[in-house]
């Protein structure tokens, strides 16, 4: 996987465009036809699966320890990038007559990801009995959630699906930091090169770590980027509600 991504990093940036382009719409359909399939073969265990979610997210004890908050506020950041700047560097890569068209265009991949694509792993995983998925998190979680659910090939599909969105989301991170390295540094050789070594021995340990520990770096970092975009878009708020307000 490593030497597939170093490939990719040195392309060209329609070259990784294209591949996203290629490989995000393919692995979000399957994705959710899958669990379409999942929700109609348990839809009578639907009603007791929305009862848990209001139950559990919106108890007593959950309001008083700020849990719903916390997990709820880093997983939305971490699943969509909304608000914390990382975003505009996609949109920017996109072609479009008019900035407002493309903005809107990349708004609404917040409802595609956030909306759309984690309530299907939401789903995938409630309509499974307590019992079984008691005491496994993370991917443990969701692998015994399809094995659940589709047997051998649910455990395949998932494990397919997810290298595909782990390399869709490495191509997409690392065309931003490549774009921006360029920007601070120049598009120079030196840069370039020390980059692409810096993000493969980071991917390399990060493949090594436990998952908790690169969730909880990815948390801090993404919350530092959305604390500095905050105090840039806010003031440049007026600006885009100008373009939104345009006719032409």
């Amino acid at each position: 996987v490593l030497v597939i991504i170093a490939a990719v990093i040195v392309l060209r940036k329609n070259a990784t465009v294209r591949v996203l382009d290629i490989i995000v719409p393919i692995m979000a359909v399957v994705y959710f036809l899958v669990t379409i399939f999942i929700i109609v073969k348990n839809i009578n265990l639907m009603p007791g699966v929305f009862e848990r979610i209001f139950k559990e997210a919106f108890g007593l004890k959950q309001v008083a320890g700020g849990g719903f908050g916390a997990v709820l506020i880093k997983r939305g950041l971490f699943s969509n990038e909304a608000g914390s700047g990382s975003a505009p560097c996609a949109a920017a890569a996109a072609e479009g007559k008019k900035p407002q068209t493309v903005g809107m265009v990349q708004s609404l991949g917040v409802l595609i990801d956030t909306i759309v694509i984690c309530t299907c792993t939401a789903m995938i995983m409630l309509l499974v009995p307590e019992e079984i998925t008691k005491g496994k998190q993370g991917m443990d979680l969701l692998q015994c959630a399809m094995d659940y659910h589709l047997g051998s090939f649910g455990t395949i599909f998932v494990a397919i699906i997810l290298f595909l969105f782990s390399f869709s989301t490495f191509i997409g991170i690392l065309f931003y930091a490549r774009s921006n390295v360029a920007y601070i540094c120049g598009n120079n050789w030196w840069s370039q090169t020390l980059y692409k070594i810096v993000a493969l021995v980071m991917l390399f340990i990060g493949g090594l770590q436990a998952y908790t520990i690169v969730w909880d770096l990815g948390d801090v970092g993404i919350g530092l980027m959305t604390i500095v975009n905050l105090i840039i878009i806010i003031p440049m708020s007026s600006q885009a509600i100008k373009l939104l307000d345009k006719k032409d």
